[in-house]
C-alpha cells in the first residue's frame, strides 16, 4: 500500500528551520517542572528512554502559549498524537534519552494520513539532531542493514505502534560513502555502512527553548553526543 495524498505532502514540504527562543528560559523551567509532574507513559529499557505525554491541563498557560505560537510558525495543522480518555490531544512526547536514536522517520502508521511537520524542543543543552536530505513516505521506520533485525521485522509491528525495520533507505547498488568526518563527529553510534548514500541537510544544535521544525518525511537521527541524558519534546502534525 502506498502513501495517500503524496502530492499534497510534497507540496507542503520545506527546508528544516529553527525558531530561536520559542520558549523563554523561564518557560523552559516551567516545562521541566511540568515534566516532573507528568506520569510516565513508557520506560523503554531497550532504548534507555523515559517517555511522558504532554497532557493538557497540567499547566494551562503553557498549553495556550504552545498552540498559539505554533500556529504562527506552521499554519493550520492537526496534532497527530494519541488522545486522552477525554478526547483531548496530547501536545507532545517528552523523552528523556540516555542513548541516541539511530536513523529513522516519524511518518506515523496510517498511510491515509497527510503527514506534515514535526517539531523538537530541547529542554536540556548539549547534543544535536542530524537531518538528512533523504526522504521516506512509508510508515514510521528505523533503518538498518542488520540482517538479523530485518528478519524479525513484520508489518504487524505497526499495529502495536512499533516502528518497522527496513533497509529501503539504501538504493540498490549504492556506492556513495557517507562523510567520514560527520560520522566521527556526530554519528559514531551508527555503522557507517548503514549511512551509505545519505547526505546531511541540517544539523540542529540543542539549546533549551529553541524549536526545530522539519518535514516528517525526512530521515533523521540523534547525534552520539549525550551528557548522561538529554530531554526534549517531540510533536507530530498532519493536515
Amino acid at each position: 500500500m502506498e502513501r495517500a495524498n503524496i502530492e499534497t505532502i510534497i507540496r507542503n514540504q520545506s527546508p528544516p528551520r529553527v525558531v530561536k527562543k520559542f520558549f523563554s528560559s523561564s518557560e523552559v523551567a516551567e516545562l521541566n517542572e511540568l515534566n516532573e509532574k507528568l506520569p510516565i507513559t513508557l520506560h523503554n529499557k531497550a532504548q534507555k528512554a523515559i517517555k511522558k505525554r504532554w497532557l493538557q491541563g497540567y499547566n494551562e498557560k503553557l498549553d495556550k502559549i504552545f498552540v498559539t505560537r505554533l500556529k504562527n510558525e506552521i499554519g493550520d495543522f492537526k496534532f497527530d498524537m494519541l488522545k486522552s480518555e477525554e478526547g483531548k490531544d496530547f501536545f507532545g512526547l517528552i523523552q528523556q534519552c540516555y542513548l541516541p536514536l539511530p536513523t529513522h522517520t516519524d511518518t506515523g502508521f496510517d498511510l491515509n494520513d497527510t503527514i506534515y511537520k514535526q517539531t523538537l524542543i530541547p529542554l536540556t543543552p548539549y547534543g544535536q539532531t542530524v537531518i538528512f536530505k533523504n526522504r521516506f513516505y512509508g510508515v514510521a521506520t528505523f533503518f538498518t542493514i542488520d540482517e538479523k533485525v530485518l528478519l524479525e521485522d513484520s508489518p504487524n509491528n505497526t499495529l502495536n505502534g512499533r516502528n518497522r525495520r527496513s533497509s529501503a533507505h539504501i538504493k540498490p547498488g549504492e556506492t556513495k560513502k557517507f562523510d567520514s568526518e560527520i560520522h566521527k563527529k556526530y554519528l559514531v553510534h551508527e555503522n557507517i555502512e548503514n549511512l551509505k548514500g545519505l547526505e546531511v541537510e541540517f544539523i540542529f544544535d540543542w539549546s533549551p527553548g529553541d524549536m526545530l521544525i522539519f518535514d516528517r518525511s525526512h530521515l533523521h537521527a540523534a547525534s552520539s553526543n549525550i551528557n548522561n541524558f538529554k530531554t526534549g519534546i517531540a510533536t507530530f502534525y498532519k493536515k
